[in-house]
């Protein structure tokens, strides 16, 4: 591990939480796609098992902002174990019904309540933040907890997949919720690392998304979940019109992992300049990298084309998580954290729909225009919320880099 990454876990604690963050996170990646694997298993409706994968993603995305506001109220350890206590108990109720075959309506019901799984990143970068806060030493937490993002999302669904296709169906969402309950209680247990709740925040506080700048960046990030969720189902529906299916996996793996291996170069980087500008350029990257997938005709371009397009997001993400700390406050950073991941979760459920739907019309290469769209979007809300992201809220301290080049000066 390069010497940043091994100075990163000098401070204590750090290498625990951030393994338990890792566990907690896998079920991101593994829930929704197990989900879908076991019920078109066990019922052969691919309707129905899509529903059910949506269900899930749009009420995360409703209750996880308000689980980190109560997180940012009242401490981790109060608040995520009833959550997800919560959701362990819908997981298994959801998979009783698959497995006997219970009246859609309770699978629905389950699946939303298995909205209320706590939102793992936010909870480990708030911890990263409380011991680095000011340094450049949170930069290159920052990346590193977006590549463990992307090692989830790389492995995560080949596991849940695998399990359930090869052992039984209900066995990927199963060990997800074993992740989940592992994770979570891990994390919860570790309270030297808990950020301090700030339960004077409860009267007149209000939300996070009060804050000009991170409503732009949870609006572009809307656009950005539509790439993601768009570029997921093409891909599968391109490689199954090529007749390799199976490959679809590994195709989108390699996406994965441009943002893996562009997440921990950046991470070695100290950047200098504008935050707001390196985040610009980045969104302006991820639209500019759909446009060759209007070109592909075979697999292996498809591959290397989405290799490239995955280099912006990691640096992209990271960046988005400095400009939270500026744009947000102190007291409420896990809920601004969670509202980002929000706008991720809506708008890959929103490019999910709409790239099945242009499939469905016009094939799987007319599909790539929806990714392609999405980028144009992103890119033009990017730029007209600018002005808006070079104002810091009032009382905010700046980002890790404002904070570092304040420091040099000092010295110097």
């Amino acid at each position: 591990m390069p010497s940043p990454y091994r100075a990163l876990f000098a401070a204590p604690g750090s290498r625990r939480f951030s393994a338990a963050g890792f566990l907690g996170r896998m079920p991101l990646s593994m829930m929704g796609i197990g989900v879908v694997t076991m019920v078109s298993q066990l019922t052969g409706r691919y309707g129905l098992a899509g529903a059910l994968s949506a269900t899930i993603a749009l009420s995360a995305a409703a209750i996880g902002p308000q689980i980190s506001r109560m997180v940012d109220r009242h401490g981790q350890r109060r608040v995520l174990r009833p959550a997800t206590l919560v959701a362990l108990v819908a997981s298994a109720g959801l998979l009783l019904a698959a497995h006997f075959e219970w009246p859609d309506w309770v699978l629905f019901v389950c699946a939303a309540a298995i909205g209320s799984v706590p939102s793992l990143g936010a909870m480990i970068r708030a911890r990263w933040a409380a011991v680095y806060r000011g340094t450049p030493q949170l930069h290159t937490a920052y990346s590193f907890e977006s590549v463990v993002d992307e090692v989830c999302f790389i492995f995560g669904p080949i596991i849940s997949i695998g399990l359930s296709t090869a052992w039984f169906p209900e066995a990927g969402p199963l060990l997800a919720a074993c992740f989940l309950a592992v994770g979570v209680f891990w994390l919860t247990a570790q309270r030297a690392t808990e950020p301090e709740p700030h339960p004077q925040e409860r009267k007149g506080g209000g939300t996070a998304m009060r804050s000009p700048g991170l409503q732009v960046l949870v609006a572009t990030f809307v656009a950005t979940g539509t790439i993601f969720g768009a570029v997921d189902v093409v891909t599968v529906a391109f490689a199954d019109e090529q007749g390799h299916k199976a490959a679809a996996s590994v195709v989108l793996a390699l996406y994965a992992a441009g943002s893996c291996v562009a997440g921990l170069v950046f991470g070695l980087l100290r950047p200098q300049g504008s935050p707001e500008r390196r985040w610009l350029l980045g969104v302006f990257m991820m639209g500019v990298s759909m446009i060759p997938l209007l070109l592909v005709g075979n697999l292996p371009f498809l591959a290397v084309a989405l290799f490239v397009a995955g280099l912006a997001i990691a640096p992209t993400m990271i960046t988005t998580m400095s400009l939270i700390e500026e744009h947000v406050p102190r007291a409420q950073l896990t809920e601004g954290m969670t509202w980002v991941s929000t706008g991720l979760a809506v708008g890959v459920a929103l490019g999910s729909s709409i790239a099945g739907w242009v499939i469905d019309s016009a094939g799987a290469r007319a599909g790539y225009g929806v990714p392609a769209v999405s980028g144009a979007v992103a890119v033009a809300v990017g730029f007209l919320g600018y002005r808006r992201l070079s104002r810091p809220a009032p009382g905010r301290g700046g980002t890790v880099e404002q904070h570092s080049e304040r420091e040099e000066r000092h010295v110097a």
